[in-house]
């Protein structure tokens, strides 16, 4: 019998964890784990009972490394990356507009879409010797995911045009000075969330909503679209296929 591709699981502070889990591929995202990640969301927006989000990797090595380059590779073309990356944005949307505050448990490894997936959080938090990077620049494109749209909504201008454009893998400490992580601890434990959320659901939820009004007014899913237009562009480029190429030939040696 296959392992799920994901765990859920609900606290008895009401926070709503979800765990990827395909650490023998870093965990990263496929269609499955999208659609897993979709159907929580759409709970936790309905369950007014829950207090927070949570999503974290399987493991103590990958957080996420963003999207599965074995199932992702055989998209070619614009129009089929645009389908995947407009789906997967759809999805982190949702996360980032999520009525209840949500965190990235980052407990490894964050690169490409997995830093994406952390930028569509309230908080990220790490162990101290996570890595982290939007290092798709490596392969010819952009965030695809809207990462860079939900990242300039978290750090400064300075800081986030400079994690995007050198493509760079920070460490944790990095991270934080540059204000893309909150908090560096050894694990993630209850009294942690405990302090964080100290307020009823009813009163997280209502502050939650004026963020997202902010973003609304902003036209931030607008804006979304549009970088996964241009990632769909470049996707279908020369030099986005031969860096992926280049990449699986190497993991197989």
């Amino acid at each position: 019998m296959n392992e799920p591709k994901v765990h859920t699981h609900i606290d008895h502070n009401q926070i709503y964890r979800f765990t990827i889990n395909r650490p023998e591929k870093r965990n990263a995202i496929d269609y499955d784990v999208m659609n897993e990640l979709k159907t929580a969301l759409k709970d936790v927006r309905e369950n007014h009972s829950i207090r927070g989000f949570v999503i974290t990797g399987s493991g103590e090595n990958s957080f996420c490394s963003g999207g599965d380059l074995f199932v992702f590779h055989a998209l070619h073309t614009k129009e089929d990356a645009y389908a995947m990356l407009s789906k997967m944005g759809k999805v982190l949307y949702d996360l980032m507009t999520l009525p209840v505050p949500t965190f990235a448990w980052i407990n490894g490894t964050a690169i490409g879409g997995g830093c994406e997936i952390a930028a569509a959080c309230d908080q990220r938090w790490s162990v101290p010797n996570a890595k982290l990077g939007f290092v798709q620049g490596k392969l010819g494109i952009t965030t695809g995911w809207g990462g860079a749209s939900m990242l300039m909504e978290k750090v400064t201008h300075a800081n986030s045009i400079k994690m995007l454009s050198s493509a760079k893998i920070y460490t944790a400490s990095e991270a934080l000075e540059l204000g893309f992580i909150q908090k560096v601890v050894p694990s993630f434990i209850s009294e942690y969330i405990e302090e964080e959320l100290s307020v009823s659901s009813s009163v997280l939820r209502s502050y939650k909503k004026s963020f997202i009004s902010k973003w609304e007014q902003t036209a931030l899913k607008e804006r979304m679209i549009a970088e996964i237009e241009q990632c769909s562009f470049l996707w279908e480029q020369d030099e986005h296929h031969e860096a992926v190429s280049a990449f699986l030939e190497r993991k197989k040696k």
